[in-house]
């Protein structure tokens, strides 16, 4: 894994949180779009919590891999998918923070 992966997988976390927020707050500029292709109003809860959700699976990803690094005593693996970890958690937080 390089700093590219953790710049992407951040950049997709924070994206995936973005999206999920901007349909639980009905914002105008997605609901707008949304609404021209067809989607209902009733389908953005439920697609705000699966981007909401994949933002949390990203998390428990990099918590598996942070433990499994941890448990093969293989303390030269932890940092990389522990910096992702952090960085994925803080754009969860931020995100569900500002909802």
């Amino acid at each position: 894994m390089s700093i590219a992966y953790i710049a992407v997988a951040s950049l997709i976390a924070l994206v995936l949180l973005a999206s999920g927020r901007a349909k639980l707050v009905k914002d105008e500029k997605i609901t707008e779009g949304m609404h021209k292709i067809g989607v209902p109003d009733s389908w953005f809860p439920r697609l705000s919590a699966l981007e909401i959700a994949a933002a949390i699976g990203m998390v428990a990803y990099f918590v598996g891999a942070v433990l499994t690094h941890l448990r093969a005593k293989d303390t030269a693996g932890v940092p990389l998918p522990a910096t992702l970890l952090v960085a994925g958690a803080a754009a969860l937080v931020l995100g569900v923070a500002t909802v």
